[in-house]
């Protein structure tokens, strides 16, 4: 049961940082605030395509394992229990706020011709921006949470060795 524990945590964490590092690159990138209407524009719509078919399957996947690794973090301790609840919330709150709030923002963004942007353009980036560094704070959070709880259940795990191969005194000249 510990190694499945660790194999889908570890593959949860992977995932996990993948999504976390990819909204973060928006933040960390300010250059991309600067850019002119237009160009903004055809960045977001080209990254909506990306997203909008990597993202589901990459959260949902998350959220599934995050939530298996949940349960067989049950008798683990409450550290690491807690650890691996606080992961799951985070990830479904992501989840919620990108569906609930910055969907709809994407989705508008779609139907806007780069050339003749809507007056209210600037303050609607502006808004995405916001929800986009609030889901990059959850997302970074959730993963922090899971990368502890995994980096604290190995160095709690109990030391397993083969009696076999291990060799106690010298056996050859000095």
């Amino acid at each position: 049961m510990f190694k499945l524990l660790l194999a889908t945590r570890g593959l949860a964490v992977l995932l996990l940082g993948i999504f976390a590092g990819g909204v973060a690159f928006t933040v960390i990138a300010p250059s991309l605030m600067e850019l002119p209407g237009p160009d903004y524009t055809r960045y977001w719509q080209a990254l909506n395509v990306d997203y909008g078919r990597a993202m589901p399957i990459l959260l949902m996947t998350s959220i599934v394992l995050v939530l298996i690794t949940t349960i067989l973090s049950y008798r683990r301790g409450n550290l690491i229990f807690v650890l691996s609840v606080l992961a799951l919330l985070l990830i479904v709150l992501t989840v919620a706020l990108t569906l609930t709030m910055m969907e709809p923002l994407n989705q508008l963004a779609d139907t806007w011709d780069p050339d003749q942007l809507p007056a209210d353009w600037e303050e609607v980036r502006q808004r995405w921006l916001a929800l986009h560094t609030v889901r990059t704070v959850l997302a970074v959070g959730a993963f922090a949470a899971l990368l502890a709880a995994h980096t604290v259940n190995r160095a709690s795990a109990p030391l397993q060795v083969n009696a076999d191969k291990i060799q106690i005194g010298s056996t050859g000249a000095r």
